[in-house]
């Protein structure tokens, strides 16, 4: 109707029948965009009535498109579902985010570190479980990454907020104090745990490439890239990071064409189901991304769909180097050797496999003069992209929860950030493999699957807030089927920690 605003808030929607006025200002925001927060107007001096003037003179309209808009708009209209605010520039204009930046987020989140682990912990499988597998586990990680955004969103609706929610924030909502602790307790499990390895892995390949004790390689590796995060500024750190993203990429797209050439597909056509459950935890860690969903949400406005193709497309990118790089690794010819010339080529690769500690170490030190310093270049490269986010993100947390004073760079949270984990890798250089694989059993697990089924259950079914849209369907089978899974893997690793398996 012409002339009428809906001004929503929460489940109550008000109506005025005054013309619309015409927006004068929006509310700034730090990266230099403003969401539709509030919107003002000066009118005439009027007098109608009983009205009193000076509510005649100024009128304000302040609105959030919330989702009970959205759901109502969609349960009496056939439109498409729509965002839940609006981002817009200094000058008003409509700065919505992309569906393929926020894929390209999520696929760059998740293929970090954890793709050099792979071809270790997958060859003693074979390619066709590994491949099988690794299928699986992105349909799980979608499903664990939606049932996130359904919390966050519920959550951003509640707050009144555009700007992305914590997970803690989220878990204290619907599960109380004791959620969000919990959250707190695997977030620092999973970064130190991660941080240890990649702080490992570099002192490692510094160690192959330039013959500095392992020790001193750790240091000059966690001094450089944790300073950098320190001493720089935000917008600096992320174009060095995006830079050596971008180097990352190349040299995994090198490294996939130059071993093409030389795969042998007998080798892929291995498939040894029994040994696939010792892969498990480092898969399930290959498919990290849900702490960006939060960040994910905010700049795609809410859009319900926008998100969910995200989503998806962010998986199957991942999914998809993956599987590239599995074949790429286990198709070489450094895997197996004379090995191959044994009757049972499946034996073969599984005897190999077994004796090879890392597939990957054998692709540098038998792929010749250009795939062997790609190979080193790309390990670098992977666990120093992989270390900048996790210091920044752990040290972030570590700022608030000692509750600094903000404004200025405080040289505490980087301290314990970096220190710990450094310490520990020293303490024990081999410890890359054992770390990934207690991260992904423990923490990702429990963070990133059996907290959000949690966190579901208690906001469809607790009683925790109004019922709002369910992003996966499948109702209580799917969210009890997920918990399952996770704490299938989590019990099965803590019987081998304790000898009982």
């Amino acid at each position: 109707m012409p002339g009428v605003l809906t001004l929503c808030a929460g489940n109550m929607a008000l109506s005025s029948t005054r013309p619309l006025p015409r927006p004068a200002a929006s509310l700034p925001v730090p990266d230099g965009r403003a969401s539709l927060m509030s919107l003002s107007s000066t009118s005439p001096s009027t007098k109608r009535g009983g009205e009193d003037a000076s509510v005649g003179n100024r009128r304000r309209f302040s609105w959030r498109c919330r989702q009970a808009c959205m759901a109502t708009a969609n349960a009496n209209t056939n439109t498409k579902p729509l965002r839940l605010w609006s981002s817009l520039s200094q000058d008003l204009k409509h700065q919505p985010g992309s569906v393929l930046g926020a894929a390209a987020l999520i696929t760059g989140t998740t293929v970090g570190a954890g793709i050099l682990a792979l071809p270790a912990v997958t060859a003693p499988s074979g390619f066709v479980a590994a491949s099988a597998t690794l299928g699986g586990f992105a349909l799980f990680s979608i499903v664990t990454g939606l049932l996130v955004v359904e919390v966050n969103i519920s959550t951003l609706q509640e707050l009144g907020s555009g700007k992305g929610v914590s997970l803690s924030s989220m878990a204290r909502r619907t599960l109380g104090n004791g959620g969000a602790t919990a959250v707190s307790a695997a977030y620092i499990l999973i970064h130190y745990s991660l941080l240890v390895a990649y702080i490992a892995k570099a002192g490692e390949t510094l160690n192959q490439l330039s013959g500095l004790p392992l020790a001193a390689g750790s240091i000059v590796f966690a001094a450089t890239l944790g300073g950098l995060c320190f001493a720089v500024r935000p917008a600096t750190l992320n174009n060095i990071n995006t830079f050596l993203v971008g180097l990352f990429v190349l040299s995994f797209l090198g490294l996939a064409g130059l071993t093409a050439a030389d795969m042998q597909p007998q080798q892929l056509a291995v498939a040894n189901w029994g040994a696939v459950p010792n892969a498990v935890p480092v898969i399930a860690l290959a498919f990290i991304y849900q702490n960006v969903v939060p960040v994910v949400v905010s700049n795609l406005e809410g859009n319900v769909v926008k998100i969910r193709q995200a989503v998806v497309l962010g998986v199957a990118f991942s999914w998809l180097m993956f599987e590239i790089w599995l074949a790429a690794v286990l198709g070489s010819p450094s895997l197996t050797g004379a090995a191959l010339s044994a009757a049972d080529p499946q034996a073969a690769v599984a005897a190999a496999a077994a004796n090879l500690a890392d597939p990957l170490a054998a692709l540098r030190d038998g792929g010749g003069p250009v795939v062997g310093p790609l190979t080193t270049a790309f390990t670098l490269l992977a666990v120093g992209t992989s270390f900048i986010a996790f210091v920044i993100g752990l040290s972030d947390f570590m700022a608030d929860a000692l509750q600094l004073p903000t404004g200025r760079r405080q040289a505490l949270p980087y301290l314990l950030t970096v220190v710990p984990p450094l310490a520990f890798a020293m303490a024990f250089p081999d410890v890359f493999y054992h770390a990934l694989d207690f991260a992904g059993s423990y923490g990702v697990l429990t963070l990133f699957a059996l907290i959000p089924v949690a966190m579901c259950w208690s906001e469809r079914y607790g009683g925790t807030s109004p019922s709002r849209q369910q992003l996966v369907p499948g109702g209580r089978p799917l969210l009890l089927a997920v918990a399952a899974t996770a704490g299938g893997v989590i019990g099965r690793e803590l019987l081998i920690a304790t000898g009982q398996l």
